[in-house]
């Protein structure tokens, strides 16, 4: 369940092993993987915890994924109608959210691009050079305006039967705030929960020192080098999102093609931002605002940023180099020395 298809993950854990007095419960789920490390609560039932965990996942797979037949959204997506649907209260939520980024993105974050990544060849890593009259077929296709959310009557509707909606931008963000949520539920609030990449962490470790969250340098090949080091602060929750555009590309006629579509043009952006990390209270946002402002670029993705006071950290690439750009919201004490 991700938006940027194929993302290999740009956040991992700074530091391997359990201190004494953590637990680590890790497990597969919605295509991908996850990995919790918590300090456990007084009679913590960590074997029930875990199945919990992959149950609930389980769920939210069952009502977000555009992989499987038989999810709320496909069924919604193979509807042609124009009525009113049912769901669950989660996908209207979510839709509510997207519009919000999306307007104020001037567009460029939008749940309904999927018929552009096909176009392209990038939904099933089939990369391939669409015709123009292709790009505009599939653009007649795309817009967000063109979906309705009812959140409080939990309802979706087509303006345009031919829509298809994909969560992939934030279901996982959703996800690691659902289980977030399962966890404090059980008094666990000193944890590091990642799923996929993405993150929650709250507390502290078991001998009272920090989380550290470790920011992948983004260099295609499968390397894993670091860029920077969080540390993140004890005071309150926080999740790290992260979005990059260096893993899933395609070269044609010597020049490179990039993942992320554009919907206002129909064609991979042509900027040279490779990604994107918010820090936010709530990680389905943050997982919408780091797709959102990966999309935009190097010059209008933090100045976005900016206008909204969001903790945000872009890397891109300049004459070979790679840069940094470091929102005002987002205060250097969060970093910390890279390790020699």
């Amino acid at each position: 369940m991700k938006y940027i298809l194929n993302l290999i993950l740009t956040l991992s854990l700074a530091g391997c092993g359990n201190a004494p007095g953590e637990l680590e419960l890790e497990g597969l789920a919605q295509g991908t993987s996850y990995h919790i490390k918590f300090v456990p609560a007084e009679n913590t039932d960590a074997s029930a915890v875990h199945r919990e965990i992959d149950a609930l996942l389980a769920k939210i797979d069952l009502q977000l994924s555009n992989y499987r037949d038989d999810s709320e959204a496909s069924r919604f997506n193979q509807q042609q109608g124009t009525d009113w649907v049912t769901v669950s209260p989660a996908l209207p939520e979510l839709v509510s959210i997207a519009k919000v980024v999306h307007g104020k993105s001037h567009g460029c974050y939008d749940l309904t691009v999927k018929p552009l990544l096909e176009a392209w060849g990038f939904f099933k890593h089939e990369e391939r050079m669409p015709s123009d009259e292709e790009i505009i077929a599939a653009k007649n296709k795309v817009g967000l305006d063109k979906i309705e959310a009812d959140s409080k009557g939990g309802r979706l509707r087509k303006k345009d039967g031919a829509m298809q909606i994909d969560f992939s931008s934030i279901g996982q963000g959703y996800s690691v705030g659902q289980v977030a949520t399962l966890l404090e539920s059980r008094g666990i609030t000193n944890y590091l929960l990642e799923i996929g990449g993405e993150m929650k962490v709250r507390g502290k470790k078991a001998d009272g020192s920090h989380w550290r969250v470790a920011i992948e340098k983004p260099v295609p090949g499968g390397r894993h080098e670091l860029q920077r080091i969080i540390e993140v602060p004890t005071d309150r929750a926080m999740a790290i999102m992260t979005s990059g555009s260096y893993r899933n590309f395609f070269e044609s006629g010597g020049k490179v093609y990039s993942h992320i579509v554009s919907p206002s043009t129909g064609k991979p952006v042509d900027h040279h931002l490779l990604s994107v990390s918010v820090l936010h209270d709530d990680p389905t946002w943050a997982d919408a605002w780091s797709t959102a402002l990966l999309c935009l670029g190097e010059k209008e993705g933090p100045q976005l940023a900016a206008a909204e006071g969001l903790k945000a950290f872009f890397i891109y690439g300049e004459n070979g180099n790679l840069k940094e750009i470091t929102s005002p919201a987002l205060s250097q004490e969060h970093f910390v020395n890279l390790p020699k």
